[in-house]
């Protein structure tokens, strides 16, 4: 059950930070990443414990989880630079809890009603206890949250983060062994187990140290040119040089990362390396291990006994047993300071042809047993065919697969629907929509121009016209049978069914009678005499006599193309026709044709010439000359 809660917990956070899970269905990354920083749905505190709990077996996954969420809202960024003042601070609390004082200006002074500080040596087991177990916590967290999300290491580094560190540890770590050594304890396991979380801590603590020097010096170095380096080189040295003074964490930190690899890497990358600070680094290294015995593996072997007397062997076993339960604490401290990452492992997800392929190779062995029990052994097993067969051949199954039936079947998956079968548009459900009919009318469906039917055919058509005399016989009177209801027969049986009457054959109907009015008016239409005739009735009649008149006279034949100078010469009289009604009469007098060259020209054409020549270009071509006199004189061309 716990298992199954774990496991359920680290998947919900897992897809909550997954803003795409779809091509369908998704939420945009920047409304993702604002949904996530309003509803506090992640916190920084929150982010570090995922990691020291789940970090072990799913690293993969957390680094696109925590990657994720930075990368979508980078606000996350500025909480964690307000964490880190917040971590450093409580380095400062264990260290003021044992009595000791941080070098730098970060150190507070004694107030003078505090009562003086309490050493390690002086304080109470149970306090003792504390002290490691949180110092173990905080050094676990901090180093799971790098280890899983490394590109955080810029901003620890912005509050110098790794001498604070060093600081610390330079004072707390001998500290606590000393009073972990010298402690007279009621159970030897207490003891055991409180060296073996300090031991935790300090490995942990250097590798927070290796993870942001790596990140903020040697792996730009790696991945940039030699001319863009230089300052990663010398944030390298100044970070060195500035943890000179702190022997015992140089010396455990060149244990298990030597710094001279690091110092070859900077040589071989750069040509302009100063060499007087590469030495001065090396040099305080060397002096840092003047009086301890240099190892880079923690292990011991026999041939490194000391035998300079009794003292020295018992020293030497008692620091060869301490190796040994710091090399066993490490593997035992990742197991238990994790918690539940072992229960919430998750192995790689195999599907398709390669889930397939593994099937078929137990079934090959072992052609007995179902698939779908086969599938579940894999998955038990982390997908490990060797694995799996040894259990069943050994009987040696889980108990949760022992209970399963082995014949039981694979069952089918039901694959999702696809994206055309769910689509909506104009096109839905019509009689041509092929996605979602198998079959269509294709006698409808007509490629090119259709060819229209011929009238003939069209006017036998008939159909529209039964249609409609259906519809006009429900109003009809005249039928040719009645329809004769039950009790009325007796009315009609004296009927006789002659088609034709002839009893009034011999009668001359209207002979004698005399015409009426109407049968007199449509012979001869009726016509007012012209005495009773008003003015406005003998107008119209003028009008529509005029009318026919010219409707009589117009009928002309209709020619396709008339003969342009007979239409000119209608044009013609037409125009002097309305000029005589208008009282207009044209003067011809005026010309300019002149006579023969050569034998001169009259008076008065001449002066109509200068006329013509004077006024043409007023009117006849667009009132040029006017315009231009007009702007002449307005100043807009200087004169």
């Amino acid at each position: 059950m716990q298992e199954r809660l774990q496991r359920s917990i680290f998947l919900t956070f897992l897809r909550i930070s997954t803003h795409k899970e779809s091509k369908d269905h998704f939420i945009t990354p920047s409304v993702f990443g604002e949904i996530l920083y309003d509803n506090f749905l992640f916190d920084i505190p929150k982010l570090l414990d995922l990691c020291v709990l789940f970090g072990k077996g799913n690293g993969a996954l957390l680094q696109k989880m925590i990657g994720n969420v930075f990368t979508q809202q980078p606000n996350y960024y500025t909480d964690l630079d307000e964490t880190v003042p917040t971590i450093l601070q409580v380095f400062s609390n264990i260290l003021n809890k044992c009595g000791l004082q941080q070098d730098g200006s970060s150190a507070e002074p004694q107030k003078l009603e505090e009562k003086g500080r309490m050493s390690p040596s002086g304080m109470a087991l149970q306090e003792l206890k504390d002290v490691v177990f949180y110092l173990c916590d905080t050094s676990t967290t901090l180093w799971a949250f790098l280890d899983i999300f490394p590109q955080a290491s810029q901003n620890f580094q912005k509050h110098d983060f790794l001498s604070r560190l060093a600081s610390f540890y330079e004072l707390m770590i001998p500290e606590l062994e000393s009073v972990i050594k010298k402690w007279t304890f009621e159970e030897s396991s207490l003891q055991a187990d409180l060296w073996r979380r300090l031991s935790h801590a300090r490995k942990k603590m250097v590798e927070i140290s290796h993870i942001i020097i790596n990140q903020t010096c040697l792996q730009p170095i790696l991945e940039n040119s030699s001319d863009s380096i230089q300052s990663f080189v010398e944030e390298f040295l100044q970070i060195f040089t500035s943890l000179v003074q702190e022997k015992r964490f140089l010396r455990d930190y060149d244990e298990l990362f030597p710094v001279e690899d690091d110092v070859s890497l900077l040589q071989q990358a750069s040509s302009t390396l100063d060499e007087t600070r590469t030495s001065y680094i090396l040099h305080a290294i060397e002096a840092a291990w003047e009086g301890n015995r240099r190892h880079k593996i923690p292990a011991v072997g026999p041939a490194s006994q000391a035998a300079d007397g009794k003292c020295s062997a018992a020293a030497e076993r008692h620091s060869k047993s301490s190796d040994r339960e710091l090399q066993a604490s490490n593997n035992h401290e990742e197991e238990n300071c994790a918690g539940a990452a072992a229960a919430a492992t998750f192995s790689k997800k195999v599907s398709g042809v390669e889930l397939d392929s593994l099937i078929t190779q137990v079934k090959d062995l072992l052609p007995d047993l179902g698939e779908g029990f086969i599938l579940a052994c894999l998955e038990e097993y982390s997908y490990s065919v060797e694995q799996v067969i040894n259990n069943l051949l050994e009987n040696r199954l889980a108990p949760s697969l022992q209970k399963l039936d082995r014949s039981l079947p694979r069952q089918v998956q039901q694959e999702p629907p696809t994206l055309l079968s769910s689509r909506a548009n104009i096109f839905q459900d019509d009689e041509f929509d092929v996605f979602s009919k198998d079959s269509v009318d294709k006698s409808r469906i007509w490629k090119g121009r259709r060819k229209g039917e011929n009238t003939k055919h069209f006017l036998n058509d008939k159909r529209l016209i039964a249609e409609q005399k259906e519809r006009y016989s429900q109003y009809s009177v005249v039928v040719e049978e009645v329809p004769v209801e039950a009790g009325t027969v007796q009315f009609y049986k004296d009927d006789y069914e002659d088609e034709y009457d002839d009893t009034y054959d011999g009668n001359q109907v209207g002979a004698n009678d005399v015409d009426s009015d109407d049968e007199l008016i449509s012979r001869r239409p009726f016509t007012i005499p012209q005495v009773l005739r008003t003015k406005e009735q003998e107008e119209q009649n003028e009008e529509q006599e005029d009318e026919e008149e010219s409707e009589e006279e117009t009928t002309k034949p209709d020619h396709f193309v008339q003969d342009p100078a007979v239409l000119r010469e209608r044009a013609e009289a037409r125009r002097i026709n309305y000029y005589a009604k208008k009282g207009f009469r044209q003067d011809n007098s005026a010309t300019v044709v002149g006579n023969a060259r050569g034998q001169g020209q009259s008076r008065d054409t001449l002066q109509e010439r200068r006329k013509k020549e004077t006024s043409k270009g007023t009117r006849a071509n667009h009132n040029r000359r006017s315009l231009a006199d007009r702007k002449r004189n307005k100043g807009m061309i200087p004169s």
